[in-house]
């Protein structure tokens, strides 16, 4: 066997070649590619022809041949060998079965070579025939974790979806789940699918923003391009959803109509209208109003509402005209300085800070004894009276009474006993959670007069900063002498920085109630005589209204105690 150079055109078929099926044009227009950018890399093999002739007969490349021939190739290189007894049908069955294509693994590992010697990423599309994208789907490998690559080298891929999932997760995550999902010898095989669901995080869209690249800038929104999805969308992404739903009411509350407001969803994803608001699904009349929400995707919608119509006022005062549109006008709601998920964290610090004070902070005994009548009257016990029921308690109440008994069943009414027991029963009953524990304004005024706010922990972290507003945000700078920067993200790190060793409150946290609150839950359950009438009949349906003379129960109470 010798190598020369020889015009491919002089070249003959050989019509016992193996391969008789016509190669896609894709293949053909890679193979052509690769040849106008590196030429041949591996010779055709040819043997001279038989029964008297002189020219020679393509024994192995016949593509190569074909392609060298379209690229305008004047010669190449072959290798000459002798003819085979076969005609070379053996050879080549064997160089056609026994080749195999490289893996994705291998592809990537080759492609970050080219990189490394100076190749672009069009370079290479060009003389593979791909396109960049397909280059740059391949380059994500580079984000996976090694130990997974090393299995997927062996022939165990995931598809395209599972790979794009793994990709984009962090390679401590990758780590971790790849501990609890990589092989064993009794199951050599991966659960891609399992990999790649607990890697999963949720998506935010470019093209399901309204808002601009100013408000992505200041959101510190850095947008990540999906490889793997067609390539005739726009399949950016952000996986900071805070700050993706941030900028969408941000733009909302700068973009409301005259009549709009921002309004919030069910868990359904639907809309929450105003109290007797009439949905309008046809086209709105200039005095209907628009609610403006973000769905389940964080995209803005709008809804078009009315309000029913108001009667008009008596007054002869009144100003002519007032009629339903002027009095349903909708407010503008825009952003509240606390998310939802910072009001729950509010409520968890305050209950927290709350117990600690409890147990911890000087409190006189009549405060004791008024706080624990307090707790009682929380929104989260549930308590019957001995004239109609039971008492829902539990045993983690029951046993704090408990201790108020000696050995022989006696009550021992010791006042160090008494004020653990007072502690641990307030303890257990108040809170400010943001679910069904919640105890409402009572727990608010108790934290207030054991001084629970001096308990409550350091605010300034990513967590709770989180779920500030924009304004809310630099607001907490003026107080804390931080310089707010441009985008948000910033301002909320250089707050975390300034607070790592001092201790931050959101004003919104603290125990104080609203006065116009605290008046309204006392107005709502302020006991009147017709309550104390209807308590009566209650107690003994056949006695009649007792006499002015008659002492109430009150009343008995306070003499009792005097």
């Amino acid at each position: 066997m010798h190598l020369i150079k020889i015009d491919p055109r002089a070249l003959n078929e050989n019509p016992d070649r193996m391969r008789q099926t016509k190669s896609t044009p894709q293949a053909d227009a890679l193979l052509l590619a690769t040849i106008k950018a590196v030429g041949i890399v591996q010779p055709p093999v040819i043997t001279p022809e038989t029964g008297g002739g002189n020219g020679y007969v393509i024994n192995a490349g016949h593509r190569r041949v074909k392609q060298a021939i379209a690229a305008g190739l004047e010669e190449i290189d072959v290798l000459v060998d002798e003819a085979a007894n076969d005609n070379g049908a053996m050879r080549s069955m064997i160089e056609n079965i026994a080749r195999e294509a490289l893996n994705p693994v291998d592809q990537w590992r080759a492609i970050e070579r080219l990189l490394a010697l100076g190749w672009t990423e069009e370079a290479i599309g060009v003389a593979l025939s791909l396109a960049v994208r397909q280059i740059r789907k391949l380059r994500l490998l580079a984000n996976v974790l090694p130990a997974m690559l090393d299995h997927m080298a062996k022939g165990d891929m995931p598809d395209e979806r599972q790979l794009r999932t793994i990709a984009s997760a962090a390679l401590d995550e990758q780590k971790e789940v790849w501990k609890k999902h990589k092989p064993s010898k009794a199951d050599p095989q991966v659960s891609w699918g399992s990999v790649a669901q607990a890697l999963t995080k949720a998506r935010m869209y470019a093209r399901h923003a309204s808002f601009g690249d100013d408000l992505a800038q200041a959101y510190g929104i850095q947008w990540v391009e999906d490889l793997f999805a067609p390539a005739d969308e726009d399949s950016r992404y952000t996986t900071d959803v805070e700050a993706f739903l941030g900028a969408q009411q941000e733009w909302m509350t700068n973009n409301l109509p005259k009549r709009g407001m921002i309004a919030e969803t069910t868990s359904w994803g639907e809309v929450k209208l105003p109290p007797k608001a009439e949905r309008v699904y046809g086209k709105p009349s200039k005095s209907d109003c628009t609610a403006m929400y973000l769905d389940r995707d964080g995209r803005v919608q709008s809804a078009h509402y009315r309000l029913p119509a108001v009667k008009k006022a008596k007054d002869k005062g009144a100003p002519a005209g007032t009629d339903a549109a002027d009095e349903s006008t909708a407010v503008s709601k825009p952003r509240p300085d606390v998310a939802r998920k910072g009001v729950e964290l509010i409520g968890d610090f305050r209950t927290d800070a709350l117990h600690e004070a409890l147990a911890r902070a000087p409190i006189e005994d009549d405060a004791l004894m008024a706080l624990l009548i307090l707790a009682f009257a929380g929104q989260n016990v549930s308590v019957d009276s001995g004239s109609g029921g039971t008492y829902y308690g539990n045993r983690r109440i029951a046993r704090h009474a408990a201790t108020l008994f000696d050995q022989d069943g006696k009550l021992v009414l010791d006042m160090d006993t008494l004020r653990v027991a007072a502690r641990s029963i307030l303890a257990e009953v108040l809170s400010c959670r943001e679910n069904r524990t919640d105890s409402g304004i009572v727990a608010r005024v108790a934290g207030e007069v054991v001084g629970a706010d001096n308990f409550l922990p350091n605010m300034g972290i990513d967590d709770f900063l989180s779920c500030l507003s924009r304004a809310a945000l630099e607001g907490s700078c003026k107080d804390a002498s931080v310089l707010p920067r441009q985008k948000v993200k910033d301002t909320r790190a250089a707050l975390v920085e300034h607070f790592k060793e001092g201790r931050f409150v959101h004003p919104a946290a603290l125990f104080a109630p609203e006065k116009v609150a605290l008046l309204a839950w006392m107005a709502k359950n302020v006991v009147t005589a017709a309550d104390e009438e209807a308590d009566d009949q209650v107690e003994d349906p056949d006695a009649g209204v007792a006499d002015s003379g008659e002492a109430s129960d009150d009343e008995a109470f306070r003499e009792a105690a005097e």
